[in-house]
Order: C-alpha cells, then structure tokens, then sequence
C-alpha cells in the first residue's frame, strides 16, 4: 500500500436543514435554511485496506449527530456549531481536527446574500499536541 500523509479527511458538505435558531423573534417562530459543511481529520488508512465501515467513521452517523443538534434552537450559530464539534469529538475520538462550516442562508439583516455564518477549526487535545491558547 502506498504511504498516506495523517491529514486524510472525511467530509460532508452542504447538509440542509430547516430550523430555529437566532437572537429575532421571528427566527424562531418561523426558522430559516441552514447549510453544514464538515470536513473531520482521521486516519483512512485500515478503511482503505479492509473496505469495512467499522475501520472509519460511518458519515451517515456524523449526519445523524448533526441533524440532532441542528434541531435543537439556539440564539446563535456559533453555539449550534460548537455543540456540533462538541459532540462529534466525544463520539469519534479518533478525530484529530474538525471543520465545520455553518451557514444560515437567509439571515434577517437586510442584504441580499448568499448567506452568514461561522466557521470553526477544532483540534482534538486528545490526539494532537498544539499550541493553542484558550481563553
């Protein structure tokens, strides 16, 4: 087998959802659309060899996890994303890093847009040693 660098990923992108979330009234009277993308830093390489689900992360589940924190309102996206990361390292400690993107596509400030949103770079401190400050 060829030899693979560490930083292979598993990505899923543009995940849509309807949901409640915002600081406005309205938001979460009538929600908006919701677009998620992840890209999770793990090592493929036994998935590669084996062709077996259990030697990588199933993306179905990553979505099933998703799509239950999306479903749960909050007043900002930062959070909803954070839970997100959250929950997907405690599940998935193999991950090293994590990306998610999260776009609320109609957000109410007056624009004509693609969209707004938050964009997280986690790391899992329990795979990878950094330099991070937290505050």
């Amino acid at each position: 087998m060829m030899p693979m660098l560490k930083d292979s990923y598993i990505y899923l992108r543009g995940l849509r959802f309807h949901a409640f979330h915002g600081v406005e009234a309205q938001e979460r009277l009538t929600g908006n659309d919701y677009e998620v993308d992840l890209r999770l830093q793990v090592d493929v390489a036994a998935a590669m060899v084996s062709d077996q689900v259990e030697d990588t992360i199933n993306y179905a589940e990553v979505y099933r996890v998703v799509a239950a924190e999306m479903q749960i309102p909050s007043n900002l996206v930062e959070q909803v994303a954070g839970r997100i990361g959250n929950r997907v390292m405690e599940k998935w400690p193999e991950v090293r890093s994590l990306h998610i993107r999260l776009t609320k596509l109609n957000p109410p400030m007056g624009a004509d847009c693609k969209g707004a949103g938050v964009e997280l770079h986690l790391i899992n401190d329990k795979t990878e040693s950094h330099n991070e400050v937290f505050i």
